[in-house]
């Protein structure tokens, strides 16, 4: 997609970002909130700040790997399908 994409869209919550410290998340009313990753079952697998950094970091992976023109615009945190022993035990 080419411009600058539609945000402003949530109803009860706020994301914005910023180059030198990533995303900011808020309530609509302000109130400080966090990132959280959930299952299709509505279970909460991780939350917090390492979410949000991880997935900063994978938002600016992917835009540099286009400016590189390296074709790869999708960015894993890992290799997907890729379960961790601690997780597989």
């Amino acid at each position: 997609m080419i411009g600058i994409p539609e945000t402003d869209t949530l109803e009860h919550s706020r994301i914005s970002a910023n180059v030198n410290t990533g995303f900011q998340l808020t309530t609509a009313d302000g109130r400080k909130a966090r990132l959280a990753i959930i299952d299709e079952d509505g279970n909460v697998i991780e939350a917090g700040p390492a979410v949000a950094k991880e997935a900063w970091n994978v938002c600016i992976a992917v835009q540099k790997n286009f400016w590189r023109g390296m074709g790869h615009l999708i960015v894993h945190s890992e290799p997907p399908g890729q379960v961790k022993k601690s997780e597989a035990a």
